[in-house]
């Protein structure tokens, strides 16, 4: 250490600050806020924040927007802070439609726009144009954020309209939209088939599309963010017995599905994805009967071999698992991602 410049230490050390500190320091001086300002400092200090201690659960009702931490020890959410939102707003009509990197695309309900928006630093940015891009149909659309090659951030839109039938790329270095081909089979664009928010996992982005909650073509759609091409991958083989759910979500850069079954009693299967087929990791013992409206405000919370079920304001119950340790903390019912939202406090902007 004594060998490396100071400029390098001094580098290093303020990559490992927490993101509120980052902005501090950049009232230091002159030199530290450039040096905190440039891509390559935010790329490393966004790396070094991806840890389970740095997640943060945003969570929107009627008349407040909060943010929560998660407590190791006992398993459960922190004291609440009410966060205001930095744009303007109808009673809180701000959908979550999905987050990465500590950024969140959402949508204003009452004008259909989609924004990105980081909670932590408060930054936001349009992304509606006057040529009617950027807009956003609940039960209709569908969008997933992902970083590509180049570091680039980017949300795929898909937009399914009564004529308006395509897929469209907003980009965050050249700030607009443009139009890809789909190129798996258009029924998939038709207002039959709902469409979950895109998971962003190893240079993919992937959607589940259901025909219908019982029975129906159930599959998983690959937009590979590079190539820009999309395929199909089929469900893991679970049973079609009464409601059928399957819910992506990325650990450890490893693509998993939640797979819950049934009708009042539910099963919860855990798979993982290798190459295009899925493996049983571990199956949760039924659980008990629960309501439907609680049924989809339910999250997931897995740490230190124990799995912990829980919904916006509790915990319900603890399944102990014998597999290999790892810890993710999400939302998994469809409906309770437009509620909120987990997202990691980073100092990635909106905009460049």
């Amino acid at each position: 250490m004594a060998d490396l410049p100071i400029h390098t230490i001094v580098f290093e050390i303020l990559t490992r600050l927490p993101a509120k500190d980052v902005g501090r320091s950049k009232s230091v001086c002159k030199q530290w806020y450039v040096l905190l300002s440039t891509q390559d400092f935010i790329r490393i200090h966004c790396s070094r924040s991806l840890v389970s201690s740095n997640q943060r659960v945003l969570l929107i009702d009627d008349l407040t927007c909060s943010v929560r931490p998660i407590i190791s020890k006992s398993n459960d959410y922190g004291p609440s802070s009410i966060v205001t939102f930095p744009f303007h707003h109808q009673n809180n009509d701000v959908s979550i439609l999905s987050h990465l990197n500590g950024l969140l695309c959402v949508c204003l309900n009452h004008t259909y726009e989609l924004l990105l928006w980081n909670p932590k630093t408060t930054a936001f940015k349009r992304l509606s144009t006057p040529d009617s891009h950027g807009f956003y149909i609940n039960n209709l659309d569908a969008v997933g954020l992902y970083v590509d090659a180049d570091d680039d951030y980017k949300v795929l839109h898909i937009k399914r309209r009564s004529g308006v039938l395509g897929v469209y790329v907003y980009s965050r270095e050249v700030d607009s939209w443009r139009n890809i081909p789909f190129i798996t089979r258009q029924e998939y664009l038709s207002p039959h088939f709902n469409w979950s928010a895109g998971t962003f996992c190893g240079g993919t982005l992937y959607f589940t599309i259901c025909e219908c909650w019982l029975g129906g073509t159930k599959r998983v759609i690959c937009f590979d963010v590079n190539s820009e091409q999309f395929k199909e991958i089929s469900f893991p083989p679970i049973p079609s017995i009464g409601m059928v759910q399957g819910v992506l979500v990325n650990v450890k850069n490893e693509l998993h599905m939640f797979a819950s079954t049934g009708m009042f009693e539910m099963t919860i299967d855990l798979w993982t994805l290798q190459g295009d087929y899925w493996i049983k990791v571990l199956s949760c013992p039924p659980i008990p009967p629960i309501s439907l409206s609680l049924w989809c405000d339910i999250t997931h919370y897995v740490t230190n071999g124990n799995w912990f079920v829980m919904t916006k304001l509790r915990k319900l119950f603890t399944i102990e698992m014998d597999m290999k340790p790892f810890e993710c903390f999400y939302p998994v019912s469809w409906f309770r991602g437009f509620k909120g939202a987990v997202f990691v406090q980073t100092i990635v902007s909106p905009s460049i």
